[in-house]
């Protein structure tokens, strides 16, 4: 969860999980590549000493995510007092973001949603921005590092749990074919914050068990190949 690490303490929290997997503890973390993370306002997150848990930022660093409004005191406490209110925080350091995306126990990942055209960029650009701005761009992770990080690392830390796993993050005879074709040279990331679902480029073909949901560039509206992924106990794939 991005509320885990200590804001500003990146080293400290990734010392925390070496330390407790040198002591058998089995647990590692994921990251997303931005600066910014996204929760309710009515969370514990914002309980008092928020502001300086955060780095000792401002209310106007917090934006509301249905509308992009950057909050004041006064709007901060009148929409607290609500219970569905969605925002993006803005604290992270770029070097904090760096090292934990680059430390071999963190995987890539997000759980960013986009609902009716609002939310965090990461719903729409995590992946891309990863290879585009991370990769390419400033060479914080190799290629074949960051694939790793988003394909057969989380595959591998599932596939307990959830056998189905074992058949991701790989290209096998026998693994289902989740391709996603990509040009290293242009692939990148459009979303923003003010439009947080434009579509990535330079991904041209994505396939979900064999049939293409994107071809040539082009969206394919009519194909859901998809299959739920379920764990133990959570009944028969659909």
């Amino acid at each position: 969860n991005s509320m885990i690490a200590p804001v500003r303490q990146m080293a400290t929290a990734l010392e925390m999980i070496e330390g407790a997997r040198a002591r058998g503890v089995d647990v590692m973390a994921d990251a997303y590549p931005y600066t910014a993370s996204s929760t309710g306002l009515s969370t514990t997150a914002f309980d008092p000493g928020w502001r300086e848990r955060y780095g000792g930022i401002s209310y106007g660093d917090v934006e509301l995510v249905s509308t992009g409004e950057r909050l004041t005191e006064e709007s901060f406490r009148r929409y607290r007092a609500l219970d569905t209110v969605g925002v993006v925080i803005h604290y992270m350091p770029e070097a904090s973001l760096e090292q934990a995306l680059s430390h071999r126990f963190v995987m890539v990942a997000s759980d960013g949603v986009i609902r009716n055209g609002r939310g965090h960029p990461r719903g729409a650009g995590t992946f891309a921005r990863v290879l585009g701005r991370y990769v390419r761009e400033r060479g914080v992770l190799t290629l074949p590092e960051a694939i790793r990080k988003m394909t057969l690392m989380p595959a591998l830390r599932l596939e307990d749990a959830a056998p189905t796993m074992a058949r991701k993050g790989r290209l096998d005879v026998g693994a289902d074919a989740d391709v996603v074709v990509f040009d290293p040279e242009t692939v990148i990331d459009r979303a923003t914050f003010a439009e947080p679902a434009r579509r990535s480029a330079g991904i041209p073909w994505v396939l979900v068990g064999g049939e293409p949901v994107v071809a040539d560039g082009e969206l394919q509206e009519g194909a859901r190949p998809g299959r739920a992924v379920r764990g133990h106990g959570g009944g028969e794939e659909s």
